[in-house]
């Protein structure tokens, strides 16, 4: 028999923890959209890595190479962002 009893109890308790709290911040998200209180285009970049890893996760074969190529697509989408950004001061 295993000594080690609560550590699934810990991972799953921690797992639900994280998912209730991205729960939370999509649902408040949402409200403060319809309250006027964030733009739709600030909201809609957050939304970005969300919608891409669900339309690498239809072509990939498996969750972990659709989590990879996210984080490689966005780390490179934050690089190109900050070379705009840095190429447009240049001239202003």
């Amino acid at each position: 028999m295993s000594q080690n009893v609560i550590l699934p109890i810990a991972i799953w308790a921690a797992i639900i923890l994280a998912g209730l709290s991205v729960l939370g911040m999509g649902i408040f998200g949402i409200r403060s959209l319809y309250y006027g209180k964030v733009q739709a285009l600030s909201t809609g970049i957050i939304a970005i890595p969300g919608v891409l890893i669900l339309i690498l996760r239809g072509v990939m074969q498996t969750w972990v190479q659709a989590g990879i190529y996210t984080l490689v697509v966005m780390f490179a989408l934050a690089l190109a962002g900050l070379l705009i950004a840095g190429v447009r001061q240049l001239f202003i």
